[in-house]
């Protein structure tokens, strides 16, 4: 069965019990009857996949009963359009959008009860909400910014003589334009220089960071489409000899040398535990300011097998200082 079908048939059993739980009211259920709430994810990514089950688990650890309907676009335009629409014609009690475009969609359909975003960069530059302290509208969420300059600030660590940096990304993703954006302003405090390379769509990662070649490092965003052909950019660095540094912890278990980085099912429980303020205490969204993913969740996570593949020698300090992971952790998490 393809993902549209599947997605319908979830969209139909979902709405089926939510009506017979309310006795045909859409206004919701809530109460001691729990919550229906659907799921927009944009593409199956390890970040994204933690991210969706601490969201789930911070009503699982509130007691709190909730009828999902989970439903994931695998980085289609057109279906996560679709799955956005079937959404806003559904019953449910709340929707939350897993990553900027599924956000973008959803809360560009769903305008008659709350929608909760996580793994969005910049949401007012996505457009999702006025400011970071009132969305104007039925929509909040949790930012996932990166500490890019932290993160930059690794390749001088682990490459002392680097002077150049690639960075290969989606030009349709607007949590990956900021986050480059904040890298070039980064780049020159730091000795290095950005160079950039855009894509549109997975199979075009290969020619994009075949594109950087002469760099001496690369950064990796935390960017779907790119991410998604990771290994792409790993081969290239292999054959260069030169670093990666990523954004995200699955990124260093799938091969990449180092990164400072959000712990994403942390920042799904907090964006659970906000969207379970809001129903219970009846909040309007518009009233509750956009977070941003707790600093306390920061985590330097290495992967030595991958700095060796790439003739990266890490400093002492940093090992010491470090998770050290490897690709079997990436294996055994199903990524």
């Amino acid at each position: 069965m393809n993902i549209r079908s599947l997605s319908t048939l979830a969209a139909v059993s979902a709405a089926a019990l939510f009506l017979s739980g309310c006795g045909g009211d859409a206004g919701g259920s809530g109460g001691e009857e729990g919550y229906s709430i659907g799921i927009a994810q944009y593409v199956t990514h390890p970040s994204l996949d933690r991210t969706r089950e601490g969201f789930k688990d911070a009503f699982e650890e509130a007691g709190v009963q909730v009828e999902w309907d989970e439903q994931n676009a695998e980085a289609d335009s057109g279906t996560n359009t679709g799955i956005a629409g079937g959404f806003a014609s559904s019953g449910h009690d709340m929707v939350a959008g897993i990553a900027t475009p599924s956000a973008q969609a959803v809360a560009q359909a769903v305008q008659d009860r709350p929608v909760v975003f996580m793994a969005v960069t910049d949401p007012v530059d996505a457009g999702l909400v006025e400011s970071w302290e009132t969305s104007g509208m039925n929509v909040t969420g949790v930012s996932d910014l990166n500490p890019v300059e932290d993160q930059l600030a690794l390749v001088k660590e682990v490459a002392p003589d680097a002077r150049t940096v690639g960075i290969v990304y989606s030009s349709g993703e607007a949590n990956s334009v900021v986050q480059v954006e904040a890298a070039k302003a980064a780049a020159p405090g730091l000795g290095l220089e950005i160079k950039e390379s855009t894509i549109t769509n997975t199979a075009e990662v290969q020619q994009g960071v075949t594109a950087l070649d002469g760099v001496d490092a690369i950064y990796v965003p935390t960017d779907n489409t790119v991410v998604s052909g990771l290994e792409s950019v790993i081969g290239f660095a292999q054959e260069k000899q030169i670093p990666v540094i990523s954004a995200d912890r699955d990124s260093v278990e799938r091969g990449t040398v180092i990164t400072k980085g959000i712990d994403y099912y942390g920042h799904g429980k907090q964006a659970g535990e906000m969207a379970l303020r809001i129903l219970q205490e009846d909040l309007d969204p518009a009233s509750v300011p956009v977070e941003k993913a707790s600093d306390d969740g920061l985590e330097l996570i290495v992967n030595e097998d991958a700095a060796k593949s790439l003739g990266v020698e890490i400093p002492k300090d940093l090992l010491d200082e470090a998770e050290k992971v490897t690709a079997e952790d990436a294996e055994e998490s199903g990524n």
